[in-house]
């Protein structure tokens, strides 16, 4: 069996491997798993090609599986000729899964076409499905799309997070196997980056009440304005950079990489980016890192300096 995982949700590709893994009762000790970043694609072949000692099937994992996009990461070491020949002898005890965390694979690469004819390929992106996604983590649990955009909308959508909280609710709701709106807000973790896009959003609009219902609401939850301040300019910051990259023609696993920043997260920056110009975005820059000086040097009212801050944009 052959598989290519490619896509830049982790959490996905990890719990399809799960799911092999369980269907084919593999043990670990029958995993054995590279990084093509590091080893040699030789190796892989060779261990591809070799009959388990311990069991039936064994399970070979390549991370960083480069060669099957346009990046040149992978340590090839001359062996691409060999592991497309051992596509046609496929070893029958050897599951043999590539992943990479990209966009999309290379469809003009002869190792793709031929991988598509031999093997199953799969694309992990973050999509629309979140929904769905959540809903597939409560299993048999009664809960409604109404809940679970509650539940995305306090927590976000970074997946391990979701399934760490829905892993809570389960627990909790463990004999009733309903989960309400209420057990939502009194069991999971308010994920404050969802409220600061929410405040960044209602500043560039100039929805003066909107801005300051949000800023409320996150005072509420004991931050600290000059925390709020910070990670409004710090989202603003990366928005820039992000929209000034993106249009020099790096691609969203490149600006990912570069700013140290969830691929999904960079997604989200660039799809509210495009809502701003650069200078607005600028602007707000500037005044941010004004107020931010002025609070430390004259020992202005922090809360009420972001206050006025919201009400004069």
């Amino acid at each position: 069996m052959l598989y290519l995982f490619y896509g830049q949700e982790e959490f996905l590709i990890n719990k399809e491997i799960k799911k092999i893994l369980n269907s084919n009762k593999i043990d670990e000790i029958n995993v054995n798993s590279y990084d093509l970043e590091e080893s040699f694609l030789k190796d892989v072949i060779d261990d591809a090609v070799t009959i388990s000692l311990f069991s039936d099937k064994k399970v070979i994992i390549c991370h960083n599986s480069h060669m099957f996009t346009g990046s040149k990461k992978t340590i090839i070491d001359d062996s691409l000729d060999s592991l497309e020949e051992y596509f046609d002898h496929l070893n029958p005890d050897t599951i043999l899964i590539f992943t990479v965390n990209a966009e999309k694979v290379d469809d003009r690469k002869k190792i793709v076409k031929k991988f598509k004819k031999v093997g199953t390929v799969k694309d992990f992106n973050h999509s629309n499905r979140i929904d769905n996604i959540v809903k597939e983590m409560f299993e048999d649990y009664q809960i409604d799309f109404k809940t679970i955009k509650l539940l995305t909308d306090r927590v976000g959508t970074d997946l391990n997070l979701l399934e760490k909280e829905s892993e809570k609710l389960k627990i909790y709701k463990l004999y009733e196997k309903v989960i309400t709106d209420d057990d939502v807000i009194a069991l999971t973790n308010k994920n404050i980056d969802t409220d600061i896009f929410k405040l960044i959003d209602n500043i560039v609009l100039k929805n003066k009440e909107q801005a300051l219902e949000t800023y409320y609401e996150l005072l509420k939850y004991n931050e600290d304005p000059l925390n709020i301040l910070i990670r409004v300019a710090n989202q603003f910051r990366v928005m820039y950079q992000s929209k000034e990259l993106y249009h020099k023609g790096y691609t969203q696993k490149n600006i990912s990489e570069l700013l140290e920043a969830h691929p999904y997260y960079i997604q989200k920056v660039l799809e509210k980016g495009t809502n701003y110009d650069n200078q607005t975005i600028l602007k707000y820059i500037n005044d941010l890192a004004d107020l931010d000086f002025k609070i430390k040097s004259s020992g202005i009212d922090k809360e009420l300096a972001m206050e006025l801050f919201i009400i004069n944009i």
